[in-house]
């Protein structure tokens, strides 16, 4: 019997219904002794406390939301448009309708800076 290449095999696989498939998996389950579960329920073996550790560690994005302005407002609007592209006005408005996201899906560091910039002009921030 020829062996099959990999891109073969998955043009075989691709050709048959949900149920050929599911018999053919349960079928190289029996033969080879394996199981073709999905590897997340072992994460979570690791206790909830632990999972959640590692979850929070594993985050990669983060969001700046702007919570209130301050008392020094127009030096936030000055801080959210060099921080963003926004104009005069979009900016005015993110900072008048707070709570508002003003970086999204942004690395740590750059989260930390633009905190930390808002902070120093009189806002107050989370980093999600």
């Amino acid at each position: 019997m020829a062996k099959l290449t990999q891109d073969e095999l998955l043009a075989q696989f691709e050709d048959m219904t949900l149920i050929d498939l599911a018999a053919f998996v349960k079928a190289f389950e029996e033969k080879f002794d394996v199981t073709a579960a999905a590897a997340a329920p072992v994460v979570m073996a690791g206790g909830v406390a632990g999972g959640a550790a590692e979850a929070a560690e594993e985050k990669d994005e983060f969001d700046v939301i702007l919570t209130g302005a301050g008392d020094k407002k127009i030096q936030v609007i000055k801080v959210v448009r060099e921080l963003t592209s926004l104009g005069l006005k979009e900016a005015k408005d993110l900072v008048d309708g707070t709570p508002k996201p003003v970086l999204e899906k942004v690395a740590k560091d750059a989260a930390e800076k633009a905190a930390e910039a808002l902070k120093g002009a009189g806002a107050s921030v989370e980093v999600k």
